[in-house]
């Protein structure tokens, strides 16, 4: 049994206590962080090796973005892909050496896509489309059992937003975002977990903002992911996000996801 849990921590090391927190109660073998907000050598690698991730793989840059895979399971770094295609720290991909070995694991952080959904008026929005685009052609050749897991900052279904259609001309949920993302999952073939174990229409939200009472309007979206290459998807066997995390003091907006395999 191998346990790999996916979250956006907003800043690793302002919420440190909580990573620590959650590794004790749910014992993933694997964490993949998004935006941990820091360089690698700021990254608290000795207090997540004091609970028992001494193998780490970091990919951090000053202040923003950032991705940290953390595991108690020997893993090697394979790669570092920029497909920003600006040097950003978005990705890092690693390969398990111990229980579930051969598995590669994904890390990433798709951009948000700023406010408006129009290319010519807001070139952060074709940066993102055009980073799910090298994405699509890396996924392309891919020959490896594979899992993705991070912050796309895309809900592709109706379901994955509180209010469809208040939300279609909204970044994260525009047409245009739905249909590039669904050619990266074509792709390959992923099998999107989240909606394996918890079907549509499902709640299974994993990000609500800070400017709404989460609780009380439920205001959520699903942003968060967790897909699986064909031959490695039925060995997933079971899949939930823990929504507690989002009541604890000074939480993230996002909240993490656990899928368990049987390797």
């Amino acid at each position: 049994m191998v346990t790999i849990a996916s979250w956006n921590i907003n800043s690793v090391r302002l919420r440190l206590p909580q990573v620590e927190r959650f590794l004790a109660e749910e014992a993933p073998d694997v964490l993949c962080l998004q935006e941990i907000k820091c360089q690698a050598h700021q990254f608290p690698a000795r207090a997540l090796a004091e609970l028992g991730y001494v193998h780490q793989a970091v990919h951090g840059q000053k202040g923003y973005h950032g991705v940290a895979t953390v595991s108690r399971i020997p893993l090697r770094e394979l790669d570092r892909h920029d497909w920003q295609d600006n040097g950003e720290a978005r990705h890092v991909g690693v390969e398990l050496l111990g229980p579930g070995k051969g598995m590669v694991l994904e890390n990433v952080y798709i951009p948000a896509g700023g406010d408006v959904p129009d290319r010519a008026a807001n070139p952060k929005f074709g940066q993102k489309l055009d980073f799910i685009g090298r994405m699509t052609r890396w996924a392309e050749s891919l020959d490896r059992p594979t899992l993705i897991v991070g912050d796309f900052n895309v809900a592709p279904l109706e379901c994955d937003v509180y209010d469809h259609k208040a939300l279609l001309k909204v970044v994260s949920h525009t047409p245009i975002e739905v249909e590039t993302l669904g050619r990266f999952q074509q792709a390959h073939g992923w099998v999107d977990l989240g909606r394996r174990f918890i079907p549509a229409p499902e709640r299974n939200y994993s990000w609500w903002s800070y400017r709404s009472y989460w609780r009380q309007k439920d205001q959520g979206r699903r942003l968060d992911h967790m897909w699986a290459s064909p031959q490695l998807a039925p060995q997933a066997i079971a899949h939930r996000f823990v929504e507690a995390t989002r009541t604890w003091e000074q939480p993230s907006d996002h909240v993490p996801l656990v899928t368990e395999f049987a390797l």
